[in-house]
C-alpha cells in the first residue's frame, strides 16, 4: 500500500519536468498577457485600472506558487521525494498514521482511537508495560523464576500481590506512614506491631508500607499463625508473599540472613477482641520475639497501627459456629452476617502506621536470651511504647474516616 501511494521522483524526472514546464508556463503567461492587454486597452480608463490591479495580484499569487513548487523541500519535486522518505517513519511513529504516510487513509481514525484508549487505560508507556507483562507470563509458564526455601517469590510479590493490595492501601484506607526511616537500611530488624481488625488486614497494609515507602526498598517478612497455612489458596499466597510460620526457628533464620521480620505478638487475642476493647493491647505472650532478637542482635522497631480496629467492629462472637469450623472466633458485626457477603466489605477508615525508634539489642550477649527478667523487661518496654504511641495517635486523629 505504501509503495502504491508514494511515487518517488528521481533526478531524470526532475530534469524532464522542471525546465520545460517552467518554459511552458512562461509562454502561456506571455500569450495570455498579450491577449489580456489588447482586451484591457479597449476598456474605459477607470475599469482598465481596476482590471490591471487584479491581474497584477493574480500574477503575484501564481509566482509565489510557482516558486514554492520549484524550491527544494517545499512541495516541488525535491519536497515530494523528501515526503516519500519520511512518510513511513510518520506512519510508524504517530498514532493514527496510515501505511504510506497518509494520515487520512483507511485505518487512521481506528488506530488513533485504539491508541488513545490504551493510553487512558494503561498509561502513556503502555507498550513497555505490555512487554513487561508478556515477559512476566513467559517466565511463569517456563518456570524461569526463583523462590527461597520459605517459598517467597519476590517477583510475584512486587509485580502482582503488591499491585492488588496497593489500591486498598492508597485509595480505600488512605494509609499515612510515619517514621519509616527507623527501619534500618540494611541488616536484620524485628518490627513488632499491635494486631486488630477481625481479619489480618493490618499486617498486609504494614507490608505495603515498608515495600513502597522505605528509602532502601526493603521487604517485610511477616510471621503468621499456623491457621493461615492450613487454609487452601491462602497458604500458597502467604508463602509467595514471604510470610512464614510464627516460630522462633524461622524468625531467627530470617533475621540472621538480614531480613526485616514483622511480628504481632497479640495474635488472635488482639485480632478477635471485641470492639469495646479497641486500642487496648492484649498480653504479648512470653516474650519469644525478644529472645529471638537478643540471639541475633537485631534492633526491635515498635510499630503502632491506628484505623484497623474499626474496619469490622466486632460486637459479638458466634462461638458455637467457631468450634464447628475450627476457627478461634466467628465475628458478629453490624453488617455481618446480616448483609451476607456484602457484610464482609471493610469500612473505609483512615489509617496511620507509625514506626518508632529502634530498641537496640546488640549490646547484650547471645546468652542474655536465657535471662527471663531481661526478656520480660524488654517485652514490657516494647508493649508500653506501642500503647503510648497508640494513645498519642488517637488524640491527634480528627475522625475515624477522615
Amino acid at each position: 500500500m505504501a509503495d502504491a501511494k508514494v511515487i518517488p521522483f528521481d533526478e531524470d524526472t526532475r530534469t524532464r519536468r522542471g525546465a520545460p514546464r517552467s518554459r511552458g508556463r512562461a509562454a502561456a503567461r506571455g500569450k495570455a498577457g498579450g491577449d489580456a492587454g489588447n482586451a484591457v486597452a479597449a476598456l474605459p480608463v477607470e475599469e482598465r485600472a481596476t482590471r490591471s490591479a487584479a491581474a497584477d495580484e493574480a500574477d503575484a499569487v501564481e509566482g509565489a506558487v510557482t516558486a514554492s513548487a520549484d524550491t527544494p523541500g517545499t512541495g516541488g519535486a525535491d519536497g515530494a521525494s523528501e515526503g516519500a522518505q519520511t512518510a513511513p517513519e510518520g506512519a510508524e511513529g504517530h498514532p493514527g498514521g496510515t501505511p504510506g504516510g497518509a494520515p487520512g487513509g483507511p485505518g487512521g481514525p481506528l488506530a488513533a482511537a485504539l491508541g488513545s484508549a490504551a493510553d487512558r487505560l494503561l498509561g502513556k508507556p503502555w507498550e513497555r508495560r505490555v512487554a513487561h507483562g508478556l515477559a512476566f507470563l513467559r517466565r511463569r509458564i517456563t518456570g524461569d523464576y526463583e523462590v527461597d526455601d520459605f517459598g517467597y517469590d519476590e517477583e510475584l510479590t512486587d509485580q502482582v500481590l503488591m499491585s492488588l493490595l496497593r489500591p486498598l492501601y492508597e485509595s480505600y484506607f488512605r494509609v499515612e506512614v510515619k517514621g519509616i526511616e527507623n527501619i534500618p537500611a540494611e541488616g536484620g530488624a524485628l518490627v513488632v506491631a499491635n494486631h486488630s481488625g477481625t481479619l489480618p488486614m493490618d499486617g498486609l497494609m504494614m507490608q505495603v508500607a515498608v515495600h513502597d515507602h522505605h528509602p532502601a526498598g526493603r521487604h517485610l517478612r511477616l510471621l503468621a499463625a499456623d491457621l493461615v497455612f492450613m487454609l487452601p489458596l491462602v497458604n500458597e499466597l502467604a508463602r509467595k508473599a514471604g510470610h512464614t510460620l510464627a516460630c522462633a526457628e524461622d524468625a531467627q533464620l530470617l533475621l540472621e540472613r538480614g531480613e526485616v521480620v514483622g511480628v504481632m505478638p497479640e495474635g488472635f487475642k488482639g485480632l478477635g477482641k471485641p470492639f469495646s476493647e479497641r486500642y487496648k493491647l492484649q498480653r504479648f505472650g512470653r516474650g519469644g520475639f525478644v529472645a529471638t532478637a537478643l540471639k541475633t542482635g537485631v534492633p526491635i522497631v515498635p510499630c503502632s497501627i491506628v484505623g484497623a480496629e474499626e474496619i469490622y467492629p466486632m460486637i459479638g462472637n458466634a462461638k458455637t459456629v467457631a468450634r464447628l469450623l475450627g476457627f478461634p472466633y466467628v465475628p458478629v458485626t453490624p453488617t455481618f452476617p446480616w448483609l451476607g457477603p456484602l457484610g464482609m466489605v471493610p469500612l473505609p477508615t483512615k489509617w496511620t502506621i507509625q514506626f518508632g525508634e529502634p530498641i537496640p539489642t546488640d549490646g547484650y550477649a547471645p546468652e542474655a536470651a536465657e535471662d527471663p527478667m531481661l526478656v520480660f523487661n524488654l517485652t514490657d518496654q516494647v508493649r508500653e511504647t506501642i500503647q503510648h504511641t497508640l494513645y498519642k495517635l488517637l488524640v491527634q486523629r480528627r475522625s475515624v474516616f477522615f
